[in-house]
């Protein structure tokens, strides 16, 4: 008895050791730990950062609150036209001497922390672009306050951890609860926040990294229900399908939405290409940008800000067909022009807002089609808003958990997936990308088409060459013989050994006369290669 008993304890024990060795020596408790850190400051963090959105807009439309259109309306004209123009200036200057890179920073820079161990995400530029955004935001941007608050988190979480020694993928792990920590915070989405920070910015649901991202989320959740109180960002009628032969009716929002999601998009690109070639000094972009937007709110003060309280109009059936169709076009002008002229803001808001208008014109004629059988336009504009947000951001779990929790609208789950999935596949057949890899890939990073793709691309030849001997001359290999630079991808030297044959390569210098600094081999270029995709899968599935 006495000796199976001691063997259970040996099976246990080996069982048991290996597991926790790995836990401690991935430094699990600290990563706890610093979980509930994250969530505390990403929670005051989005708190402050929507109160900054409040105090700017005060002294032009004279409220705190998100009915920005009602304010604008009886606010005098001069103050509608001019505050975005004068909030654009302040952006221009700080762009111009305070944020080092010229521009503000969101998503697409977290995801790019993410990829990049090499691109840290600076407090500095962080807590600048939140600034520019709150300013841009509650001077009347037409943009949303996702995209900032997402990286101000993330930021929080980088500078919490800096100090730690932690593994890369444990600092990664952090950096999404910073993310799903400012969602819950600012959305009071908890359960989107977890799922946006792995299907978004990790880009895995890697089982050891969910606790801690949960943690994070539940923190900040707890703490901003507290300050803001618990009920959801939308108050809607208890809506219900009314008929399951609406089926084809939902399957073609989700073509509709996914068209227009498509056409936001190139809005969005097409416009930042103009503006990039347009021979505009830095500081007066968003001087003229914020001065179109102040024109076009003359006529049209549902376009200001992140534009909640029209969303919440549409949802509740409250817009007429005409102006539900105009406001799709104008919101879509208004926010590729913020974009373009370098206010700060994101473009979740903006996407719920197309989708609900969306949603709320088709619902409409489709009531005026079939009475009997239609549910009401604001039943629609939430499968809009979910449709449209899943295909512009390429995140269709997280979107839909996010229209969940936004709307309490849970009744319309199989409506819902049904419109967001087909707007998503309509998405990618026409555009391919989401608006955050576009983004990416503009700046040379590729991520959509896998771990090998990225590390092919994120990896460079400094970091596996071997640099010349000190008694080695410097000379240049001959002009017919192979050559690599410093900077080269991994890709293009795998490319290189490829075609040429060789097993060594000489890596130059780039000036005019060109050095030799070190060598390349292909046995080092595969080996590390090779390590970073094990890392890589063992990260996305432990």
């Amino acid at each position: 008895m006495i000796s199976l008993i001691r063997r259970a304890g040996t099976l246990v024990g080996d069982w048991i050791a290996p597991n926790l060795r790995t836990f401690l020596e991935t430094r699990q408790p600290v990563v706890w730990l610093m979980a509930i850190a994250v969530g505390i400051a990403a929670a005051i963090g989005a708190i402050l950062f929507r109160l900054g959105i409040a105090v700017v807009q005060l002294p032009w439309l004279g409220t705190m609150s998100e009915q920005v259109a009602t304010a604008a309306r009886e606010a005098p004209w001069y103050l509608v036209l001019l505050a975005p123009a004068v909030g654009g200036l302040i952006v221009g200057l700080m762009l111009e001497y305070v944020i080092p890179g010229k521009r503000v920073e969101v998503v697409a820079d977290v995801i790019e922390a993410r990829a990049l161990p090499s691109h840290r995400l600076s407090f500095r530029v962080g807590i600048g672009s939140a600034v520019a955004s709150a300013i841009s935001l509650g001077t009347g941007a037409s943009t949303g306050r996702e995209g900032p608050v997402v990286h101000l988190g993330a930021t929080l979480a980088t500078a919490l951890t800096r100090l730690l020694r932690l593994p890369p993928a444990e600092r990664r792990t952090l950096l999404g609860c910073g993310v799903a920590a400012a969602i819950s915070a600012s959305f009071n989405a908890p359960i989107a926040g977890v799922l946006f920070a792995q299907e978004v910015i990790l880009g895995h649901f890697a089982p050891m990294a969910f606790a801690p991202i949960v943690v994070a989320a539940t923190v900040a959740s707890v703490i901003s229900r507290w300050w803001f109180g618990d009920f959801p960002a939308f108050i809607i009628p208890d809506y219900q399908v009314t008929s399951y032969w609406e089926v084809p009716a939902f399957a073609l929002l989700g073509l509709t939405c996914g068209v227009v999601a498509v056409l936001f998009q190139f809005s969005l690109i097409g416009s930042d290409w103009v503006a990039r070639r347009l021979p505009i000094p830095l500081v007066m972009r968003p001087v003229l940008g914020g001065f179109a937007i102040g024109a076009m709110a003359l006529v049209f003060p549902e376009i200001l800000g992140v534009g909640y309280e029209a969303t919440d109009l549409a949802l509740k059936d409250q817009l007429p067909l005409t102006m539900l169709m105009t406001l799709i076009v104008i919101k879509t002008i208004a926010t590729s022009i913020t974009m373009a002229s370098r206010m700060g803001g994101g473009i979740f808001s903006p996407s719920l807002y197309l989708g609900a208008m969306t949603g709320g014109a088709f619902g409409v004629i489709a009531s005026a089609a079939f009475p009997e059988l239609a549910s009401s336009g604001g039943l629609y504009a939430i499968l809009g808003m979910g449709a449209v947000a899943g295909a512009v951001l390429g995140a269709p779990i997280s979107t839909t958990l996010i229209v969940f929790e936004l709307t309490g609208g849970y009744a319309l789950s199989i409506a819902l997936l049904l419109t967001v999935s087909i707007a998503n596949g309509v998405n990618r057949a026409l555009n391919r990308y989401g608006f955050f890899e576009w983004q990416l890939e503009s700046r040379g990073l590729f991520l959509h088409g896998g771990a090998h793709r990225r590390i092919g691309h994120q990896i460079h030849v400094s970091d596996f060459m071997q640099n010349r001997a000190p008694d080695e001359p410097d000379d240049p290999p001959p002009a017919d013989a192979p050559v690599l630079h410093a900077e080269d991808t991994l890709e293009m030297a795998l490319r290189r050994f490829d075609d040429t044959g060789a097993a060594r390569i000489a890596v130059i210098s780039d000036d005019r006369a060109p050095k030799l600094i070190g060598w390349a081999r292909q046995i080092d270029a595969l080996e590390r290669f090779a390590k970073e995709l094990v890392e890589a899968n063992v990260e996305e599935h432990r």
